[in-house]
C-alpha cells in the first residue's frame, strides 16, 4: 500500500482523542450558553423558571413550617399546604390571564385598576375590616381574609407606568410632576398608613421611587421626597408606642417584655441551621416558639432546615430575578413597559430585601412577608399576577414573539410525529448500520447490501458459464416477447377454471 493511500485511509476513519474522548465539551457548552444568552426569548423562559422555583419552594416551606401548629389546633397537618395551594391556583389563573393580555390593554386599564384598588382599600375602614396586632389592613369576605393593599400595589405600578410615560418629556417641570402624581400617591400611601401598616407603606414608597427613577425624574426631586418621607416615618414611629418599643429594642438591644423574642428566636433558628441545616421538616423553632413562622419569619425556618446554603440559594434566585428584570428594561423601548417593570421590580425585590434584613436583625420587625414564599393568599395572588404582567411584557420584546412561536411549533411538530407500525418497519428497507457506513468509506471496500458488478480478470473468462447464462436469459426474453396477450389471458382463465 502506498503512502498516499495510507494517508487517505487514516483521514477517513475518525478516532477519539485519548485525552478528550468525548470531544471539546467545554467549547460546546460555552457555545450553547452564549446562543441561549443571545436568545430574544430568554427573559420569558427565565421568568417562568424563577416563578416556578419560588412558588414551589414556598409551598414546601409553608407545609413544613405550619404542620405542627395545625396539628396542635386539631386540624390536618396539610391544612396550610391546602390553603396556600388554593391561592396558588387562583394566582396561576391570574398569571395566565395577565400574560395573555397585550401591553396596550394595561395602559387603558390603568385608571380603572387604580380606582378599584383604592375602593378595596377603603373597605378596610368599613365593618368588613379586620385588625391583627394593631394593624387594620385586612377585610373579611365570606369567612376569608383578604389584604387589599397587595392589589393596590399592582394597580399603582401600572398607573405610574401609564402616567409617567405620558408625561416623560415634561417631568422637569414641577407642575406636571406633582399633578396628578403627588395627590394619588399620597392618597394610596395614606390609606395604608391609616391602617397602621408601616411596613406595607414603606414597600409602596419603594415602588413609587423605582418607577420614578426609571422614568427619569430629576434627582433633586428624589432628595426632597426622601427628606419628606423620612420626616413622615419618624412622626409615625414617635406616635406609636408599639413601634417605639421595636425601634428601641433594635437600636439598644434592651428588650421590654417580649418585644425581642421574635427577632432573637429567628436569629437562633438561623444559627442552629449551620451550613447545611437540620434537614427539611426538622426545625425546632416552629413548634410554637417562633411567632409567624410560616408568614413573616419563614426565612428563618429556611435557614434552620436548609442551612446557609438554602438561604443563599433563595438570595441567588432573587438576584437572578433582578438581572432578568434589568435586562428587560434595557431591551424594551416602550417607556410605559420600562416604568411599570421598574415599579414592580422595586416592589418585589425591595420587599424581599426588607424581609431578609428583618429576619437577620439588620432592620427592626416591620411585618413584611417574603414574596412568593411566605404564607398569605393575597400576597401570593398579587405577586403571581404581577409575574404574569412581566411575562406579557417579555413576550413583546424585539424578536421574542417569533422565537416563542418557533419553539412552540417545534414542540407541537415533535408531539405529532407517530412511530411507524411493526408492519411498516418490516416492509421498509433496512438502514445500514454505522459500522457498515464506516466500512463503505474505506478504499477498496464495497457498500454492504449492494452487489458490485463482476469484472472478469484478463485471460480468465469463464466462457461456458457466461454463455449458458446469456442463452437462458435470451430464451426467456424471446419467449416472453413472442407470447401474445390473448394466449396469456386464455391460459390464466383456463387455469382459473381448473
Amino acid at each position: 500500500m502506498t503512502t498516499q493511500e495510507t494517508r487517505k485511509r487514516s483521514t477517513a476513519v475518525v478516532r477519539p482523542d485519548e485525552e478528550r474522548p468525548l470531544g471539546d465539551i467545554g467549547a460546546r457548552v460555552r457555545a450553547g450558553v452564549s446562543t441561549w444568552m443571545r436568545s430574544p426569548a430568554l427573559d420569558f423562559y427565565a421568568l417562568i423558571a424563577i416563578g416556578t422555583i419560588l412558588v414551589c419552594l414556598g409551598l414546601v416551606m409553608v407545609l413544613s413550617s405550619s404542620a405542627v401548629i395545625n396539628i396542635a389546633k386539631g386540624e390536618s397537618g396539610y391544612a396550610g399546604l391546602f390553603r396556600q395551594g388554593r391561592f396558588a391556583l387562583i394566582g396561576l389563573v391570574g398569571l395566565l390571564v395577565a400574560a395573555a393580555l397585550p401591553p396596550g390593554w394595561y395602559r387603558r386599564l390603568a385608571w380603572p385598576a387604580l380606582m378599584l384598588g383604592v375602593l378595596l382599600q377603603l373597605l378596610v375602614f368599613s365593618p368588613l375590616g379586620w385588625e391583627v396586632y394593631g394593624n387594620r389592613n385586612w377585610i373579611v369576605v365570606g369567612g376569608q381574609t383578604l389584604q387589599p393593599s397587595e392589589m393596590l400595589k399592582l394597580a399603582l405600578a401600572v398607573w405610574l407606568g401609564a402616567l409617567l410615560a405620558m408625561k416623560r418629556p415634561l417631568l422637569s417641570r414641577p407642575f406636571h410632576l406633582l399633578f396628578p402624581l403627588a395627590p394619588v400617591v399620597m392618597l394610596s400611601l395614606g390609606l395604608v398608613v391609616l391602617g397602621h401598616d408601616l411596613g406595607t407603606m414603606l414597600v409602596m414608597a419603594m415602588l413609587v421611587a423605582g418607577a420614578m427613577w426609571v422614568a427619569g425624574v430629576p434627582r433633586r426631586w428624589f432628595a426632597l421626597a426622601a427628606g419628606a418621607g423620612l420626616i413622615g416615618v419618624i412622626a409615625l414611629t414617635v406616635t406609636s408606642a408599639n413601634r417605639m418599643r421595636r425601634i428601641s429594642s433594635w437600636l439598644h438591644g434592651t428588650c421590654e417584655g417580649a418585644t425581642c423574642d421574635q427577632s432573637n428566636i429567628g436569629l437562633q433558628a438561623l444559627a442552629e441551621g449551620g451550613w447545611w441545616g437540620k434537614g427539611l421538616g426538622q426545625s425546632a423553632q416552629k413548634w410554637g416558639r417562633l411567632p409567624a413562622a410560616q408568614d413573616d419569619f419563614i426565612f428563618a425556618i429556611i435557614g434552620e432546615e436548609l442551612g446557609l446554603i438554602g438561604t443563599l440559594s433563595v438570595v441567588a434566585v432573587f438576584a437572578l430575578l433582578a438581572l432578568v428584570l434589568f435586562r428587560m428594561i434595557t431591551r424594551i423601548d416602550d417607556p410605559f413597559i420600562q416604568i411599570t417593570i421598574g415599579g414592580i421590580s422595586a416592589w418585589i425585590l425591595g420587599q424581599a430585601l426588607v424581609n431578609m434584613m428583618v429576619v437577620t436583625g439588620l432592620l427592626p420587625v416591620l411585618g413584611v412577608p417574603l414574596p412568593f414564599i411566605s404564607s398569605g393568599g393575597s400576597a401570593l395572588v398579587a405577586s403571581m399576577t404581577a409575574l404574569g404582567l412581566l411575562l406579557s411584557f417579555a413576550r413583546h420584546e424585539p424578536g421574542a414573539k417569533e422565537a416563542i412561536s418557533a419553539r412552540i411549533g417545534t414542540v407541537r411538530t415533535s408531539l405529532t410525529v407517530m412511530p411507524a407500525s411493526r408492519a411498516e418497519r418490516s416492509a421498509a428497507p433496512g438502514r445500514p448500520s454505522a459500522l457498515s457506513r464506516l466500512l463503505a468509506r474505506l478504499p477498496g471496500r464495497s457498500r454492504p447490501g449492494r452487489k458490485s458488478p463482476a469484472v472478469p480478470a484478463a485471460g480468465r473468462t469463464p466462457a461456458g458459464r457466461s454463455a449458458t447464462r446469456s442463452t437462458k436469459s435470451t430464451s426467456r426474453s424471446a419467449g416472453s416477447a413472442a407470447a401474445p396477450r390473448s394466449s396469456r389471458r386464455t391460459s390464466r382463465r383456463s387455469g382459473g377454471r381448473r
